[in-house]
């Protein structure tokens, strides 16, 4: 499997193995800035915990990170200009983009001249493998930061980055709306789980891939998004291992699996680029075959583009697989 994010990721998933829940109750409060939409200047206070003052609600927005680019879209804000549209096409279909948006380079390495070329009045992207463009890319537009991830606490994480970003884009009321649809899609699933016996059950997330002769596993621990989903709906992750702290990722191999084994639990893992490890890379191997789930047939490959790092509308679509799982 390609990896499908910053090669950062990794290696802090990696220097944790050498060396929390989140809510959907209440809702995070806001960034600072009006609760209305408003047509003259407004200031929003982003990740970084810097004012960043637009002459007006941004109408041309570049997007660099496809959680936000996907926030951007539920909000009613087709961006102009996104990072890697083809690999977005191929992990978020949430969110769809016009065939209008123009590609504007790799995630980790967008051209700051595609950009500019774009006029946007905003540029909306994470601070994490794309930093080093922020000085160049303030030089000409205003930069919005993200946190795109917060193990402490991923889904009120995720309402605040929506909030930031609607609050930018004059798209409050929008932003109720989404929440409002993901609440509801929490209660009724979370009920239908309850309702089918099945809360309580055990699941784990993980996907996947191969280099050489070696397949690396990349698990969702207890504060990543998709592990708050189903915490969420009343469902356990059985995942305990060792995760960073920002999004909520462990690293293990075959071998590290066999933790589980023994433990009742479906096994969900995403693999939309067509690399398949778990299915094909995996077929042969006894210690693998020997897994409790797998011998049970609770693996589950999610449907091609749901992407597991996004916002309300991919969070919706987890949600509906939990329960289909789990309910149906």
């Amino acid at each position: 499997m390609k990896r499908i994010r910053a090669t950062v990721l990794v290696a802090a998933a990696a220097a944790l193995l050498l060396s929390a829940c989140g809510t959907t109750e209440t809702p995070a409060a806001g960034p600072a800035g009006s609760d209305t939409p408003s047509s003259g200047p407004i200031t929003i206070t982003d990740a970084r915990g810097k004012p960043v003052t637009l002459k007006a609600p941004a109408t041309r927005v570049v997007g660099l990170e496809w959680g936000e680019v996907e926030i951007l879209v539920g909000l009613g804000v087709m961006p102009v200009g996104v990072a890697d549209t083809k690999g977005y096409a191929t992990w978020v279909t949430a969110a769809p983009l016009d065939p209008s948006v123009k590609d504007v380079g790799t995630r980790g390495e967008a051209s700051v001249d595609s950009i500019v070329a774009l006029q946007p009045d905003l540029v909306v992207m994470e601070n994490d493998s794309s930093a080093a463009l922020i000085p160049q890319l303030e030089k000409f537009v205003p930069v919005l930061v993200a946190k795109g991830s917060d193990a402490a606490d991923n889904i009120g994480r995720m309402r605040s980055d929506v909030n930031m970003i609607a609050t930018a884009t004059g798209k409050t009321a929008e932003a109720q709306k989404l929440f409002a649809d993901f609440d509801a899609a929490i209660a009724e699933g979370k009920k239908k789980i309850a309702d089918a016996g099945a809360a309580g059950q055990q699941f784990v997330v993980a996907d996947g891939w191969k280099q050489g002769s070696t397949i690396s596993i990349r698990t969702f621990g207890q504060g990543s998004l998709i592990s708050q989903l189903g915490i969420q709906l009343g469902l356990k992750n059985a995942w305990t291992g060792e995760t960073d702290k920002e999004w909520g990722l462990g690293q293990t191999d075959v071998e590290g699996l066999t933790v589980l084994k023994g433990q009742d639990l479906h096994f969900f893992y995403n693999a939309s680029d067509g690399d398949d490890v778990f299915a094909d890379g995996l077929a042969k191997n006894a210690i693998w075959k020997s897994l409790t789930f797998v011998q049970q047939k609770k693996l589950h490959r999610m449907p091609n583009g749901i992407w597991t790092f996004g916002g309300p509308l991919s969070a919706k679509q987890y949600i509906d697989q939990f329960v289909k799982v789990y309910a149906g």
